[in-house]
């Protein structure tokens, strides 16, 4: 009897853990899929709100920290909205 509910714990744990890997799985894809979108988003916003007044330069000149700080201020400099913050931010950190 033991080994029986043993072996049925056993599967069931199985089962959690595969469940859990799936949804994480496809959580993580969704996840890539915003962040293509973003990254969009940002390509068509840069001309919009950055190439005005700076040079296109390569997303590698700073480490995606420094981008979150730089999109910070220039968010309030330039009065941008949050999703569009976001778009560029995106943007400039996978520009490499």
């Amino acid at each position: 009897m033991i080994a029986i509910l043993s072996k049925s714990m056993a599967i069931r744990l199985l089962a959690i853990a595969l469940l859990t890997l799936g949804a994480t799985t496809a959580l993580a894809a969704q996840d890539e899929e915003q962040q293509r979108e973003l990254f969009k988003q940002g390509a068509k916003l840069w001309p919009v709100y950055c190439a005005q007044c700076h040079n296109a330069r390569p997303g590698s000149e700073f480490s995606p920290a420094q981008w979150d700080v730089i999109m910070m201020h220039m968010r309030t400099q330039a009065n941008l909205p949050a999703n569009d913050a976001r778009a560029l931010t995106e943007y400039l950190k996978r520009s490499r």
